[in-house]
């Protein structure tokens, strides 16, 4: 594969205890405008990608596949969450397909010993690549948006840690690829310890899915259009 037609992204997560922000707080134009900035542009590790400063997101239906590596019951937590995106994210059309060949989105739910393996040779194909984090996605994408996303998800080390990466990483696997430690209410942040989907970052992800929104679109044109989406995903989140 040609470096110049796609960029790809590994985002991991570290837990540590941090203040918890109140679930249902209301949130500011201008905080959610910069949560979406930090979230959607940027790399947190930058020598996985070519260049971050546009917009990355699916632009197909995302067709999701879960591998679950006989935890049955991971597997329903993570179908049944997959089955709410839809829902809660307008402009996300979700789809969960039996056969990964027909997967755009693959969900692998691990043994913390079967971590690296599944990285190195499923999410990379056996490349050579330093296994990091406690959980990863993997994305795939160029300036016609995200064309496959791999999340690898361990279910072995108690339901705090597995919540945290199923809502984390899938999302991220979405398109706000970025972490940043500045924001505080959000969960694509490592020093933060939430482990649901809280209303600031649904907020970022249906700003990101609003129309008006275009992969490939650079910074200097989305941002003029925030305050208008922002203000728009309120009024319909928040009534």
């Amino acid at each position: 594969m040609k470096c110049n037609l796609f960029a790809v992204l590994l985002i991991l997560v570290g837990l540590v205890p941090a203040s918890m922000a109140p679930a249902h707080a209301v949130h500011s134009d201008s905080s959610l405008i910069d949560g979406f900035e930090k979230t959607v542009f940027g790399s947190e590790y930058s020598g996985f990608v070519l260049s971050s400063q546009y917009v990355r997101k699916f632009q197909q239906p995302v067709r999701f596949h879960v591998k679950a590596n006989g935890f049955g019951k991971r597997k329903a937590d993570v179908t049944r969450f997959l089955r709410r995106l839809s829902g809660l994210i307008k402009g996300l059309d979700v789809e969960i397909v039996s056969d990964a060949a027909k997967a755009n989105f693959v969900v692998h739910i691990v043994r913390r010993r079967d971590y690296g393996r599944t990285v190195r040779d499923e999410v990379f194909s056996g490349r050579d690549v330093t296994i990091r984090g406690r959980c990863m996605v993997r994305a795939v994408f160029s300036r016609r948006g995200i064309s496959r996303s791999d999340a690898v998800i361990v279910a072995d080390e108690g339901d705090a840690l597995f919540q945290r990466c199923m809502v984390e990483e899938i999302l991220q696997g979405l398109g706000p690829l970025n972490d940043d430690r500045s924001l505080k209410a959000s969960m694509f942040n490592d020093a933060t310890n939430f482990t649901s989907f809280r209303r600031f970052d649904r907020i970022l992800l249906n700003m990101l899915y609003d129309p008006r929104i275009r992969a490939g679109a650079s910074k200097r044109a989305v941002v003029p259009l925030l305050p208008e989406v922002v203000r728009d995903v309120k009024r319909r989140i928040y009534r």
